[in-house]
């Protein structure tokens, strides 16, 4: 499993139009080969910013999806500037050790 993490400081007041970005284009990026789950991590601390969890089969399903029409068409129309609180970050992880509830 290849898991990435977009770390995203959201401006005060822009958290509403945030959420529902992601709201609008839900079911599309799950459509993709080699996806498997995505979660939006609201945060609960003033200061911390919203993690965007994009969990995937491989690397090369994730490098896929950023180079096809589906990635260009979700970040077509960017949000404003004044709408983040600074530069985001990306982090790229693979998976060594995972455990779930039975």
């Amino acid at each position: 499993m290849f898991i990435v993490a977009n770390r995203v400081p959201v401006a005060s007041g822009w958290e509403d139009t945030f959420e529902e970005r992601f709201r609008q284009r839900a079911g599309q990026i799950d459509k993709q080969p080699g996806f498997v789950s995505m979660q939006i991590l609201k945060p609960v601390s003033e200061g911390v910013p919203y993690v965007v969890l994009t969990t995937w089969r491989d690397k090369a399903s994730f490098d896929a999806w950023v180079g096809g029409e589906d990635f260009k068409l979700a970040h077509s129309n960017p949000m404003p500037g004044e709408a983040f609180d600074g530069e985001g970050k990306l982090e790229m992880h693979e998976v060594v050790i995972a455990a779930e509830a039975n």
